[in-house]
């Protein structure tokens, strides 16, 4: 058997998620008590679950640095999370700051996720996908997925990543 499939094969088969959205305009109807819809974030959760995963929270924070990170912080330090993806927040606005505020926190990147996805969206939508900073790497032996909030792009990015979640996370803890 080879190392990667003998990783594989010790990966867990069910993992803890934790599930952010990053959207300033949800945030703010919640806090007004208006009626909204997590679409994208309700869509992660359910690929999760349809494969088995347990989501352990879903949050919702405002486009802004401090709040991202402190999200990001208690999931990665204060959880039995073994992922963390947020959605929302990735691309060129001056509000989307998902990035600024994960990537100096990654000890290490998985440049190969954003690579991956920034080729799929080409093939499909063309050179849009210049403008998609989807990001993913490791913070404290938990993965930290960056997708962009569009139910579309989130439906590629779990695509993506649900061959390789657990043995990802099975690498990450150096079990």
């Amino acid at each position: 058997m080879k190392a990667y499939e003998e990783h594989k094969h010790k990966a867990p088969k069910k993992i803890k998620a934790m599930v952010i959205t990053a959207s300033t305009s949800r945030y703010e109807k919640m806090l007004k008590k208006e009626k909204f819809e997590d679409e994208s974030g309700s869509l992660i959760a359910s690929k999760l679950k349809g494969k088995g995963h347990e989501v352990i929270s879903m949050k919702l924070v405002n486009d802004d640095i401090g709040m991202i990170r402190e999200e990001l912080l208690k999931g990665a330090y204060f959880s039995d999370a073994d992922v963390i993806i947020i959605n929302g927040g990735t691309g060129v606005s001056p509000r989307d700051v998902t990035i600024e505020a994960v990537e100096p926190l990654l000890e290490k990147k998985l440049e190969g996720f954003g690579e991956i996805f920034r080729r799929l969206t080409y093939e499909k939508l063309g050179s849009v996908a210049i403008m998609s900073r989807a990001k993913a790497g490791i913070l404290n032996k938990k993965l930290v997925l960056c997708l962009p909030g569009s139910p579309d792009a989130v439906e590629l990015g779990m695509s993506i990543i649900m061959d390789e979640l657990t043995h990802i996370v099975y690498i990450a803890k150096g079990t």
